[in-house]
């Protein structure tokens, strides 16, 4: 197996880096969190250069032709991607692009795909998701937001929670009961609805790292087309199960990890501790080495998945496995950068004896929701037993 790229890809690569290089500044008080957790000028930042990279066809570069894409390769989108995380430039287009352009693409009928398709790959409108609720993480097919036919219309009443950049969305992809009586995988119907409908409204929750990323959205007889339902009435979870998989497939978390790591390896070749330099310590030496080790399997994990999808295929548990080792490592580099620096590496950015400009702190901090979000870790263990070993449930 020939694991390297072709000259071309590898030329692309280079382009990439000297467009970034170019272009990008990331703006203050952004994080790892990007926009979804910083401000409101982190959140302008980060929409100016999607425009830039749409007018070059980036942001959509493995899409179709007629859904505004370049058709490239999914391993360049992934190359491109990729460049993006490790440089903490906003690459993947967010909800949209990675997670519900993919499914319209396959559950949408013509009509959607003509409607919502373009203003996504033209970087026009910000999308967020409305699955998990107060009881229903985890077990998501146990929500209760219901939605009840009225006409042409359903009328929505519920509420969802930790629904990330929701304060600056113009679309939500939503889950809703139609069928209280249905077992409850087969009483979900999936929507698709504007943010500016009457009676919806969003609350932000307040984080460990000081953010707001993550909010409560209520919905308050909020009216929605029928024209806007995502596959069939009452099979929307299955729907959902492919938006999952698309969502559970990223890179970005290697790549902006081991950007991470490598920052963390140069302040322990030039931190002193005890007269010598932090890094001509075995056990932190051993550690790094270590952690070096976990970020190129995650790499390959992850490149796993865009060969899949580059053959047509939706990746399952293999999405799920990216997920999982890429959640989990982003916890311990934050833990291992954590201990490593001591009690200095407590101090939050902003203050002037915070190493890496409080950076790790942060990463520290932020990783914690990394093993819930998208899936919980407990979740994408039992996918990879039972759909990838073929183990028993129960």
């Amino acid at each position: 197996m020939d694991f390297r790229l072709t000259a071309e890809d590898e030329q692309f690569r280079t382009e990439v880096r000297r467009f970034l290089d170019d272009n990008w500044r990331p703006a203050e008080g952004a994080g790892n969190a990007g926009f979804e957790g910083g401000s409101r000028e982190a959140y302008e930042a980060e929409r100016r250069f999607e425009h830039k990279l749409a007018e070059r066809g980036w942001l959509t570069m493995a899409w179709p032709k007629e859904y505004g894409g370049g058709a490239a390769s999914h391993i360049r989108q992934l190359i491109f991607r990729e460049e993006c995380a490790y440089h903490r430039a906003p690459g993947s287009g967010g909800q949209g692009i990675n997670m519900i352009g993919p499914c319209l693409m396959v559950h949408g009928n013509d009509e959607q795909k003509q409607r919502f398709l373009p203003p996504i790959a033209n970087a026009e409108v910000h999308w967020c998701q409305g699955f998990s609720e107060p009881g229903s993480g985890s077990d998501l097919a146990s929500l209760q937001t219901r939605a009840v036919r009225d006409g042409d219309d359903y009328v929505i009443n519920g509420q969802k929670i930790w629904t990330s950049g929701a304060q600056y969305a113009d679309w939500i992809h939503v889950l809703t009961r139609t069928d209280p009586d249905a077992p409850k995988h087969r009483g979900i119907s999936y929507f698709l609805l504007d943010m500016k409908s009457p009676g919806i409204s969003v609350r932000p929750i307040q984080q460990i790292n000081g953010r707001s990323g993550f909010n409560e959205t209520y919905f308050e007889d909020v009216r929605v087309p029928r024209a806007n339902m995502l596959g069939e009435e009452n099979r929307g979870w299955y729907a959902a199960a492919t938006t999952l998989d698309f969502e559970r497939s990223g890179v970005g978390r290697i790549a902006g990890g081991l950007r991470d790591y490598e920052e963390l390896v140069q302040f322990c070749g030039e931190a002193k501790r005890k007269g010598g330099r932090l890094i001509d310590h075995a056990g932190v030496r051993t550690k790094l080495a270590e952690l070096k080790i976990e970020f190129e399997v995650g790499r390959w994990l992850a490149y796993r998945v865009a060969w899949m999808q580059g053959r047509g295929l939706i990746p399952n548990y293999e999405a799920s496995m990216s997920k999982l080792y890429g959640s989990e490592i982003s916890q311990r580099l934050g833990n291992t950068g954590i201990q490593v620096m001591g009690l200095a590496g407590e101090l939050a950015e902003g203050s002037a004896y915070a190493p890496m400009q409080g950076h790790m702190e942060d990463l520290y901090l932020s990783s914690v929701s990394a093993t819930i979000a998208a899936g919980t870790s407990e979740i994408q263990r039992n996918i990879i037993a039972t759909r990838g070993l073929g183990l028993p449930r129960g």
